[in-house]
């Protein structure tokens, strides 16, 4: 599995509590410009129309080698999914407030795979709370290094 683009954001910003793997109906110069490794999912986001998935705001930029019928950079890109997961993940956005964001784009084989989240924001106490533990940790490890030496 060859990772393209990552969301690092997202574990900062939010909490994943389920992950999904899903396809994409890319065109030709999307494909080449993805495997450039030129892409973008930072600022993305899933948006469920009429029981299928998009992909809004992510950016894949032209193909320098295309000619006329190079792709829209900013274009809506549908993802595939089974249709009892699509209906899942819409309940639980519509119902519980959650929110579909990509963590990670990569190959499987040779299919464009999209691994989205089902997240939950978080707000400014549990971002300090999660630094918090994660420098506790770091102290625990630089001491426990200390004491091997």
């Amino acid at each position: 599995m060859e990772i393209i683009a990552r969301n690092k954001k997202v574990y900062h910003d939010f909490q994943v509590l389920d992950k999904f793997e899903t396809g994409m109906v890319l065109s030709g110069t999307e494909i080449k410009s993805i495997r450039a490794n030129r892409v973008a999912i930072n600022e993305a986001y899933i948006m469920e129309k009429k029981n299928e998935l998009l992909l809004v705001n992510s950016y894949i930029p032209e193909y320098e080698q295309g000619n006329q019928f190079n792709h829209v950079p900013n274009r809506n890109r549908k993802l595939l999914a089974h249709k009892r997961e699509i209906v899942k993940l819409s309940t639980a956005v519509n119902r519980h407030g959650f929110t579909l964001i990509p963590l990670n784009m990569y190959f499987k084989g040779r299919w464009i795979k999209l691994e989205i989240g089902l997240c939950k924001g978080k707000d400014k106490r549990d971002k300090r709370q999660e630094s918090a533990k994660q420098e506790a940790k770091r102290e625990i490890a630089r001491a426990v290094k200390m004491t091997h030496r």
